[in-house]
């Protein structure tokens, strides 16, 4: 597979994942959910920290993560470049593909959302706003919108440690550059043996 082909994918991914989060910040306000199955809604939320909104503590946490992941993308983009370098299989190649571009995607928003968008608490933000963003270049909040509440409801008492508790299945929000990394390292578990052949002795 040529780096063309993987450049689309990236392309496109990056292309849907960029345009849903701008729609949302300029349409939703912070906490604003759209109810469109059971099972799924919209929900506007921030992700500050890493998954499952973990964040570093300390004044500077939130930068060295930003910096951490810029170097990171680099060394996908390397990781991605030597396998087609290498002829690498197919899904090796396109999972590289889909992390780099989750990667990226989320990337944009901690790099730059913070200074081209005002916050959302309590009102739709606003692109370039005339009175600066909402913080300074690094210090973005990554945009989440996608929440599946497959099944919510009170535990069983015999569950060890939450029985009798309410629980909703799947809590998180994400969005879709999570989504492209979720598939890229799933496809790289699943085909390990397609995506790392082992050379014949």
């Amino acid at each position: 597979m040529s780096l063309k082909k993987a450049g689309i994918i990236i392309f496109l991914i990056l292309l849907v994942d960029q345009i849903s989060k701008i729609y949302i910040k300029t349409h939703f306000a912070l906490g604003e959910e759209i109810e469109v199955f059971d099972w799924f809604s919209i929900l506007f939320v921030e992700n500050e920290g890493m998954a499952w909104g973990t964040k570093i503590p300390g004044e500077y946490g939130k930068l060295a993560l930003t910096l951490f992941r810029l170097a990171a993308i680099v060394g996908i983009g390397y990781w991605l470049w030597d396998a087609v370098r290498k002829n690498g299989s197919r899904v090796l190649i396109v999972s590289i593909a889909l992390i780099f571009a989750g990667a990226f995607g989320n990337i944009i928003d901690s790099v730059f959302y913070g200074i081209i968008f005002d916050d959302s608490y309590g009102h739709v933000a606003s692109f370039l706003p005339e009175a600066g963003g909402y913080s300074s270049i690094f210090y973005g909040k990554v945009v989440d919108m996608l929440y599946f509440p497959l099944w919510k409801g009170y535990l069983p008492g015999w569950v060890p440690f939450w029985g009798g508790e309410y629980f909703t299945f799947f809590e998180p929000v994400f969005n879709i550059a999570d989504s492209a990394i979720s598939v890229g390292v799933a496809l790289l578990l699943i085909f390990n043996k397609k995506a790392f052949p082992k050379e014949e002795e």
